[in-house]
């Protein structure tokens, strides 16, 4: 499967404007591409502005989304927010080109950053198939709590999208190479640049990671710019097969 990952600047709670940004970006995308990944909260930035925001489930973005996986012919995903039920989330979308949808709804909310106060928390693992590879999406803060994203042999990629500041890049850069390497998956971690108006700066530093931790494919830090790779369901059999760290895992239980 190949994907590509895009590092956007945001602008700030302007829907439009990123809209249209992140479609003249997705222009420059290699044709063979299968999945695209867009960060967290794409069309807004990391707003708390939550009533004036939000959308409700498969609206506005998500209608974009299935609109371009449709004419591209490929998998598309990122996170928004989205009302639903008189509540608010932080809610990671994936839509196919065959118009087969999935959703993931932030488990560990930004709690410093007052996310708590203005969203609901999921409680669920979303884990979904596509093109062959089982997926299982985390949004931003989620990275840091390793028991959430612990692999029970139940998915081959992370994906964890964010708005990841600069002032915790390494933070960032070695919890993604960790989550690979701990759970024998591939991982693919997407970012933004750019600033926003709560004085956050953001290198994005986003990339594709194999299980043995290497970087594959990345953005130069601090632009604009994609980037493609191909990862095997096979290559990461094979791996697992060679060296079953699987096998010695311990059981537990998410409360």
């Amino acid at each position: 499967m190949k994907i590509t990952i895009i590092q956007p600047d945001i602008a700030w709670e302007d829907k439009k404007a990123n809209l249209n940004h992140m479609q003249n970006l997705l222009e420059n995308i290699p044709a063979d591409t299968h999945l695209v990944i867009l960060p967290e909260m794409f069309t807004t930035g990391f707003s708390m502005s939550t009533e004036a925001l939000a959308e409700t489930p498969f609206s506005q973005t998500n209608t974009w989304m299935t609109s371009l996986a449709g004419k591209l012919n490929l998998g598309i995903c990122g996170s928004l927010i989205v009302k639903e039920n008189n509540s608010y989330y932080n809610r990671f979308f994936f839509v196919s080109p065959n118009d087969k949808s999935a959703f993931y709804d932030k488990r560990h909310l930004f709690s410093i950053g007052g996310e708590d106060k203005k969203f609901i928390r999921g409680n669920t693992r979303a884990i979904f198939q596509y093109s062959g590879f089982r997926i299982n999406p985390v949004i931003c803060y989620d990275l840091r709590f390793p028991v959430w994203t612990r692999n029970r042999n139940d998915y081959d990629l992370l994906i964890c999208v964010a708005n990841w500041p600069e002032s915790r890049r390494e933070v960032w850069r070695t919890l993604l190479k960790a989550r690979a390497i701990e759970n024998q998956c591939f991982v693919a971690g997407v970012n933004r640049v750019g600033t926003d108006p709560e004085g956050n700066s953001y290198a994005g530093d986003s990339m594709v990671i194999n299980p043995k931790g290497q970087v594959i494919a990345s953005i130069p830090e601090y632009q604009e710019g994609i980037a493609s790779t191909e990862i095997s369901l096979q290559e990461l059999e094979d791996f697992r097969a060679k060296f079953p760290v699987w096998k010695d895992a311990d059981d537990f239980e998410i409360l």
